[in-house]
């Protein structure tokens, strides 16, 4: 339906094309408003609760809809132009997704620079030719017969929301993206109370849910919120208040009720203006599983690069999928323990981090092992990642300067005469002019062996081939498996919930493998790993610039890892000692960046596609700044390059 008076507009309240879930609640006794939703020349919103109300006994509003389409346009200038207005309209447009011409049915005008402001008496005839049916203006505007004077009763940020004239209540919008990728496993909004709340609507599509995001022009940031409107995304382990954490695990979802409590290290991102839309999909209980065959819960969020059907990564593989898919997402948080936050960084292209072990707290965070367990980061360009990281871990220095030892073990890097070895060693060489060093080749498994503590094997993978296996098997077991069933066979009549194979043979394995008795040796052999990358390694600090030097080592070569493919059935975690163990086990910060595509005959799609290319950079303990400066700095000098979504980072 079209309603009376919006002429070309074409909006309208939908209910074939959207499904409204749970939008009135109804009992005997009461009933509970959640929002409606709304088709706006062809795209979907939502709206949830009111935020202004605009009061007027200027003009008859009886020709109007129940709900119409808004814009707040607010400026400084003295004379509202014609040209101003259009101009506004324009960068309106350029900058955000939510707004469009259909919100201009009506427009709302506020002045806020000194005095009293004039509107020129041809801007509403050129509103009129953008399709405008109502124009208000508030009372520091001075106005023609055509403008009707109102009051906001709430002052509210410029931008698009939808209008009541009969109540003269303001509700904010929220465009309803599809989530097509499967990155997320809820969408959410404020609760207007310092919690969140499921998002009640989806719209149509096969195996897709729809994520709200509010727009872009509600937002300014500021000093004090220099992450402001910034759209976030959350690893489905980290509880926020007022949803359920479900860990990927249905049956862990359905027991526990919503969280009374954010975490701290997502409440330091939302205190400094970022947004949460929605938790995102996690390999069960953040531990290692191969799609498809492994992810029995929850369907593998889907990775866009290449042919479209290669392994996300994990375990922060919704965040990673996410943030590779979809423009309409900023960043997104997911947690590193064995590699989850890089993993899902080399087989998507993005920009990827795991920090010093202790950057943040994860309190309310579920374990997968607390003495190595760390939250990161995911975005496509290195400033915004940048800006994030600067704001979100605030106990460590802000170095400028940075090292000259660039140390490079040559057996990590495939030959340079390989498509991904030949992409490597021009961004190596490029980093070398830029630090204006060469690198140093080096060999850390024969450097162990001549300078290894005394009383410990001379083959550093003898101490540490079962270190990180045993220490995430019996931690979780005892932090999560064990609670877990204790609550709910006290639910279920002493039944056992389903856990995916991944998880339950690493707890198994665990247990048939020493339990805890192994898990404090395995303490004690990181530590002594620790110690020696610190004293005689390449892990050691300096006062100018906070790292002796910089690691660097390939995290992803351009492979593929088809997500129809069948391997063998889990049976224990992965064992030995390679670059990505480093930061694990010494507690030091690892961050990969993409490089290049290296091309690869699809077997899906029978053409040549492209995997991304992505190389890691290590530093002592606490340099986590340090070393995303520099990675700041190879965007802005072109060695580094923002990437696009979709099947491929630089598209022509």
């Amino acid at each position: 339906m079209t309603p009376n008076g919006l002429g070309s507009c074409l909006w309208r309240v939908s209910t074939s094309l959207l499904l409204l879930l749970a939008a009135a609640t109804i009992s005997a006794t009461s009933s509970v408003d959640n929002g409606k939703l709304f088709t706006v020349n062809g795209i979907n919103y939502y709206s949830g609760d009111a935020v202004s109300r605009v009061v007027t006994s200027d003009f008859d509003l009886t020709r109007f809809d129940a709900i119409v389409p808004l814009t707040v346009i607010r400026t400084d200038q003295a004379l509202l132009t014609t040209d101003i207005v259009k101009e506004t309209i324009s960068n309106y447009s350029a900058t955000d997704d939510v707004f469009q011409a259909g919100f201009l049915e009506a427009v709302f005008l506020v002045y806020d620079g000194d005095g009293r402001g004039q509107v020129e008496s041809a801007v509403q005839k050129a509103l009129s030719g953008l399709g405008n049916r109502l124009v208000m203006a508030s009372s520091s505007y001075q106005i023609g017969a055509h403008i009707k004077s109102a009051k906001l009763v709430h002052d509210i940020p410029k931008g698009p929301y939808f209008y009541s004239p009969r109540t003269g209540e303001i509700y904010q919008a929220f465009r309803l993206y599809s989530d097509h990728q499967l990155a997320f496993t809820e969408a959410a909004l404020s609760d207007g109370a310092g919690g969140f709340k499921p998002l009640p609507a989806t719209s149509s599509g096969a195996m897709t849910k729809s994520v709200g995001v509010p727009s872009r022009l509600y937002y300014t940031p500021t000093s004090t919120k220099p992450l402001a409107g910034l759209r976030l995304g959350v690893k489905d382990i980290f509880d926020l208040k007022g949803l359920r954490t479900s860990g990927g695990n249905r049956a862990f979802y359905d027991l526990y009720p919503p969280r009374n409590t954010t975490g701290p290290a997502l409440q330091r991102l939302i205190d400094v203006g970022a947004i949460i839309v929605g938790k995102m999909g996690t390999v069960q209980f953040a531990n290692g599983d191969n799609p498809t065959a492994d992810w029995v819960d929850f369907h593998c969020p889907f990775n866009p690069r290449g042919d479209g059907y290669q392994s996300p990564g994990g375990s922060s593989s919704g965040p990673g999928a996410g943030i590779a898919s979809y423009d309409w997402l900023d960043i997104a948080v997911g947690s590193d323990t064995g590699g989850s936050m890089r993993s899902p960084g080399g087989m998507q292209g993005l920009f990827a981090n795991r920090p010093s072990t202790g950057a943040v707290s994860l309190d309310n965070v579920l374990p997968l092992c607390h003495a190595l367990d760390t939250a990161g980061v995911f975005a496509r360009n290195a400033a915004t990642w940048s800006k994030v990281i600067h704001v979100w871990y605030q106990n460590f220095t802000n170095y400028r300067e940075y090292p000259k030892r660039l140390f490079y073990q040559n057996s990590s890097f495939p030959n340079s005469n390989t498509t991904s070895g030949a992409i490597l060693e021009e961004f190596v060489t490029k980093v070398e002019d830029f630090l204006g060093t060469k690198r140093e080749f080096i060999d850390i498994a024969s450097h162990w062996e001549k300078s290894h503590p005394s009383e410990t094997p001379s083959n550093i993978t003898d101490l540490l081939n079962t270190t990180y296996a045993v220490m995430v098997s019996v931690d979780q077991y005892r932090s999560v498996s064990l609670p877990f069933y204790a609550d709910y066979a006290a639910k279920h009549d002493g039944r056992r919930p389903f856990v995916n194979p991944g998880p339950l043979a690493r707890w198994t394995w665990g247990q048939n493998n020493g339990g805890d008795t192994a898990y404090d040796e395995a303490i004690k052999n990181k530590t002594i790993f620790k110690n020696w990358w610190e004293s005689d390694g390449y892990g050691k600090a300096d006062k100018q610039t906070c790292s002796e030097g910089i690691y660097m080592y390939p995290y992803s070569k351009g492979q593929t890892q088809y997500r129809n493919d069948y391997f063998d059935a889990p049976s224990a975690p992965p064992m030995g000692f390679k670059d990505g163990r480093i930061a694990i086990l010494a507690g030091t910060p690892d961050l990969v960046v993409p490089i290049g595509e290296a091309p690869y005959y699809s077997k899906i799609s029978l053409k040549t596609e492209f995997m991304p290319v992505t190389m890691s950079f290590g530093a002592a303990r606490g340099c986590d700044l340090m070393l995303v400066n520099l990675i700041e700095d190879l965007e802005q000098a072109g060695i580094l390059k923002p990437v696009s979504t979709g099947s491929m980072m630089y598209p022509a």
